[in-house]
């Protein structure tokens, strides 16, 4: 303790300690579980896409600094990606930036737009790293919460537009939604736009899962919206529709003014990352549409499985219209503490998953619900359904 007795973390840092990804994974290592907890696959992504990164190591394209902004190749390939995905055009000159990963694009987003006392409204649960950026940059969370509903998750419009105040600064809105893999409908999407210009609102929107989604959801980009191309900061990435999130390959795609600010913080966080998978990443944009068809019909049938083996083992499954996670109720267990329920299930069943409750500013809300990856491989799901069905046995 210094003379002072000040602590030493930050105060704004003081309520997050090591993530509940690290203490479910370190968990999974020392009891053997199979690890549903983290969201990362077993198996790498396409061949071709990590020969890519192989050729541009050996060509040395990328194994100095690259440009700051990301290499010409990348950006050129992310809006051509939204171009022909979403009809949305932006020059790659002075509309994208290449960041490390989707983490990265959040926190320099955040830092760069949000001030002291500023409000920034989340979708509540969130994925950790929101609660930790705000608070970095000095602002104030305002959590409004999903509530499940006819199987689903779901946004309550009014409880959002009452949560916009003269301190509001920006809307953080993540769909495909993690963990509850809510996909914001096109009509929601709408409304959160008019909400977005009637208040003068930027708006950042994470769509890393935009490629997973499944039945009859779309993935519509809030960018695409009246008014909200020039308020919008859209951020994605490689990781997640790749699988090769070890590289940490995100962008985002906003008007040059929004670019130009987050850039201002990006440079003094990482700078630069990743040349070489750039490369790659940038044919992976490229593949054709067969393997985005085929990657999501795998995803979606691995869903099924999990799902399948969690309603076996007599949980309520809320089947997700998008990303790779499954949201669960423990309550028809006797359970109602997820905390506990996670931290008991690799010995009781062998298996790791995450308590949502610690997404949640009301705990209380999250209390009894779990989520569980899918993306891994079917033989590990199917083992795993194995072992979680002997909770219904033990009720």
């Amino acid at each position: 303790m210094t003379s002072s007795d000040r602590p030493l973390l930050n105060r704004r840092l003081a309520e997050f300690g090591t993530t509940v990804f690290a203490e479910m994974s370190a968990l999974a290592l020392r009891t053997g579980a199979i690890n549903l907890g983290q969201g990362f696959p077993d198996t790498d992504g396409p061949e071709e896409v990590r020969e890519a990164a192989v050729r541009a190591l050996r060509d040395g394209r990328g194994n100095q600094y690259p440009p700051g902004p990301g290499i010409p190749e990348l950006r050129t390939a992310v809006a051509a990606h939204q171009q022909r995905r979403y009809g949305l055009s932006f020059d790659p000159d002075t509309e994208v930036l290449v960041t490390a990963g989707a983490t990265e694009a959040i926190a320099a987003s955040l830092l760069a737009l949000v001030e002291p006392g500023d409000e920034v409204i989340a979708l509540e649960p969130y994925y950790d790293s929101y609660a930790a950026s705000i608070a970095m940059a000095g602002g104030t969370r305002v959590p409004v919460t999903l509530r499940p509903s006819e199987g689903r998750f779901r946004l309550d419009l009014d409880e959002l537009r009452d949560a916009v105040t003269d301190r509001t600064r920006l809307l953080l809105i993540n769909t495909p939604h993690n963990p509850t893999g809510t996909v914001l409908t096109r009509e929601e999407l709408a409304s959160i736009a008019e909400l977005a210009v009637e208040r003068d609102l930027l708006v950042v929107t994470d769509e890393v899962y935009e490629h997973l989604v499944f039945d009859d959801a779309e993935h519509v980009p809030l960018a695409s919206f009246p008014g909200m191309r020039d308020r919008t900061v859209t951020i994605s990435s490689a990781g997640k529709t790749f699988s090769f999130t070890g590289w940490k390959v995100g962008w985002i795609t906003a008007s040059p003014e929004l670019v130009t600010a987050v850039r201002s913080a990006k440079q003094y966080l990482t700078y630069v990352s990743a040349g070489p998978f750039q490369y790659a990443v940038a044919e992976a944009l490229a593949l054709p549409e067969s393997y985005f068809t085929d990657f999501r019909a795998d995803m979606l049938a691995k869903r099924d499985l999990l799902a399948a083996g969690l309603e076996d083992a007599g949980l309520t499954v809320y089947r997700p219209s998008g990303t790779y996670f499954v949201t669960a109720d423990i309550r028809p267990l006797g359970e109602s503490d997820g905390v506990a329920f996670c931290r008991a299930l690799p010995e009781r069943a062998g298996v790791v998953a995450i308590p949502t409750a610690v997404f949640y500013d009301h705990r209380e809300m999250g209390a009894p619900f779990v989520r569980f990856a899918f993306c891994k491989r079917a033989d590990m799901l199917r083992e795993a359904s194995d072992r979680l069905s002997d909770l219904r046995n033990r009720t």
